[in-house]
């Protein structure tokens, strides 16, 4: 078997098992194993696949099938030009999450100190993030086990400055002083307890404790917002990414704490993504 054969053996099976985009994730699968990108695939496609990468092929296939996310089989995927290791135990980077980096970075380029800590931190996307595009000082918190082991290891493969903290945000807030940052954000888990069992199946495979946000969703931006205000610098910011039609309750909670000039933006899809506001 040549590769362009692997190619479409592997493509086949997954459009047979009902995978949404059977190309892409057939083109990298291939490129895992075989090393070819698209162009690669179609200029050295006559070349031999031995029985050791047929059957590695094979492998990653059934686990695809399975429904394990191909993020976690590819074991690294890219959020904002960075490469970041994800694996069984923490969330994966989605292109919604560039929605309130971005307002994170446009409120970052009027400010002249840019100290900002990342609650929630997962693989550390949104840290590094804004650690390397708005050149700031980053500090992130992360409770899981699995998923700091994997902060840890994306700060060192980015070559990042971002200051780690294994810790519960629901507690260590005490830690921290008040005034202390220009720009608190937040990724948190946002979906209701009674919706999880009804996700997507390669989505239930990603932490529970990455996506519970208790029993109405709000939970952790009821907390964040409570805990965590104090530690804003006057006129510093507030940003979480959101999940569909929590917009409105989460602006509420802001303005119950005093925060002003609240924004909200819309993703691609035209879901409200992303919100950010300033505190007093």
């Amino acid at each position: 078997m040549n590769a362009k054969q692997a190619y479409k053996k592997v493509c086949a099976s997954l459009k047979t098992a009902g995978i949404e985009s059977p190309e892409f994730e057939a083109q990298c699968l291939i490129k895992k194993v075989l090393g070819l990108d698209r162009t690669s695939l179609i200029v050295h496609g006559d070349s031999k696949v031995d029985d050791i990468k047929s059957n590695k092929l094979d492998e990653l296939v059934k686990r695809r099938i399975n429904r394990e996310p191909l993020q976690y089989i590819l074991g690294k995927w890219s959020f904002c030009g960075f490469e970041f290791e994800v694996g069984e135990g923490v969330l994966i980077p989605r292109d919604d999450t560039e929605v309130v980096l971005n307002l994170c970075l446009d409120f970052l380029k009027n400010r002249q100190s840019k100290k900002v800590l990342d609650l929630c931190a997962g693989s550390g996307a949104i840290s590094v993030a804004v650690e390397k595009l708005a050149n700031a000082d980053v500090t992130g918190i992360e409770l899981s086990d699995k998923a700091f082991e994997y902060f840890l290891k994306n700060i060192k493969l980015n070559n990042s400055s971002v200051k780690p903290v294994k810790g519960d945000i629901l507690k260590c807030y005490k830690d921290f002083y008040d005034n202390e940052f220009d720009l608190i954000v937040s990724n948190p888990p946002y979906i209701r307890s009674g919706d999880i069992p009804f996700l997507q199946t390669e989505v239930r495979k990603e932490p529970a404790m990455a996506l519970d946000g208790g029993a109405d969703g709000f939970d952790f931006y009821r907390a964040i917002i409570e805990y965590w205000y104090t530690k804003l610098k006057n006129g510093g910011a507030l940003a979480f990414e959101l999940g569909e039609n929590q917009a409105e309750p989460v602006k509420t909670l802001m303005k119950s704490k005093g925060f002003k000039n609240i924004t909200v933006m819309n993703d691609l899809g035209g879901v409200q993504r992303a919100i950010i506001g300033t505190a007093k």
